[in-house]
């Protein structure tokens, strides 16, 4: 793979996305281009840090900083308000200064997170993004959306800061869960669907999706390019989702509602994006706003991905209708879904009749044997 670097263009903090092999190593060089003081604050999850955690400190402190860690529990489950406490307290210990930076090594949990301690921590610190999943690298480290769940919403908590720089270094994929890069093709299918109908192709003209294995390195790289120039393109467009960032959300509407009613135990978030995908694609069908057959092309995609394609059996339409109503898209006590018009353009309604939510819903409910 050859290296390449995406700009987030904006009116202030604007940023660098390095897409580099073997760039995990370079760290400490690359944050000291950065006007960035000398402390840094490592955040990671045990089992990211038992495979790069020791080299990503290494190459810190070969670049002169002091740098030291915190670990978070692993898991959408950690991603609380009670877990930030827990971050402040190590950033308190370690006498972080407004000019020390706090360093993202995960998914995009740790992300999250990690964006949030920055943005509060201080009223404002430098942060950098280190994905480690196909996830964070293609969508969560990109954009500056940070935050923490509530236990009945999912990221009803939080801030927009944008990283100082984000550097995604492709090998690290070698060590991700197949779960863990399946979840991450959900971003990368979204794409496809609302931007990019060049790369949803490329992925149908794929025989396998549903591990890195079956992946060639050309396709994975023009998978991370593309999807990444995507999110730059609409952040760059939309800083703070007043209008077009908004189709980011497409899958997630449902997706949150599936997420936080299992109690981000079941399904993880590329698997809930998944089947939130498919219930838009046949809601917009349903109401003749999409072709079936791109339904469909969408729904074999997500299949080939190995996706979850059906909301789990012990859940009902009732309740997700209900959970939608505590979703950040809600303007003026309406839902706005992200609905598909054809495979690459998408568009924004609060005009989903509540029986076609409910028929589409429940049709799409797995069946207990």
């Amino acid at each position: 793979m050859t290296s390449s670097n995406i700009r987030v263009n904006l009116p202030q903090n604007s940023y660098d996305i390095a897409i580099a092999p073997g760039s995990l190593s370079q760290l400490g060089n690359s944050l000291s281009e950065l006007n960035i003081g000398k402390k840094v604050l490592l955040v990671s999850n045990p089992t990211i840090f038992k495979h790069y955690g020791e080299q990503t400190i290494n190459s810190l402190q070969d670049a002169g900083f002091e740098a030291c860690y915190h670990l978070i529990p692993a898991g959408e489950r950690h991603k609380t308000p009670a877990s930030i406490r827990k971050l402040y307290d190590t950033a308190l210990k370690n006498r972080l200064e407004r000019s020390s930076t706090l360093i993202a090594l995960g998914g995009g949990v740790i992300g999250d997170m990690t964006g949030f301690a920055a943005a509060t921590w201080l009223r404002g610190i430098n942060f950098v993004q280190v994905p480690t999943s196909l996830l964070a690298m293609v969508d969560a480290a990109i954009g500056g959306k940070t935050g923490v769940n509530h236990p009945r919403g999912k990221n009803l908590i939080g801030a927009f800061h944008q990283p100082k720089r984000v550097l995604i270094d492709p090998q690290v994929l070698t060590t991700l869960p197949a779960r863990e890069f399946r979840a991450g093709m959900a971003e990368v299918i979204k794409y496809g669907v609302i931007w990019d109908t060049e790369l949803f192709e490329r992925l149908e003209a794929a025989q396998r999706l549903d591990s890195l294995r079956y992946v060639s390195q050309d396709l994975l790289q023009t998978i991370l390019a593309r999807s990444v120039q995507a999110k730059a393109d609409v952040v760059s467009k939309d800083e703070k989702e007043a209008g077009l960032r908004a189709i980011l959300n497409y899958g997630h509407t449902i997706g949150h509602g599936v997420e936080s009613l299992t109690g981000y135990r079941l399904v993880n978030h590329g698997e809930a994006v998944g089947i939130g995908m498919v219930v838009a694609g046949e809601l917009a069908a349903a109401m003749e706003m999409w072709q079936p057959d791109e339904a469909q092309r969408q729904n074999a995609l997500i299949e080939k991905t190995g996706l979850p394609t059906q909301i789990p059996s012990m859940l009902t339409a009732r309740a997700i209708a209900d959970s939608l109503k505590n979703d950040k898209k809600v303007k003026a006590g309406k839902v706005r879904f992200i609905l598909p018009t054809r495979i690459g353009s998408v568009t924004i309604t609060d005009g989903v009749p509540p029986d076609i939510l409910h028929e589409v819903l429940t049709k799409n409910i797995q069946q207990t044997q």
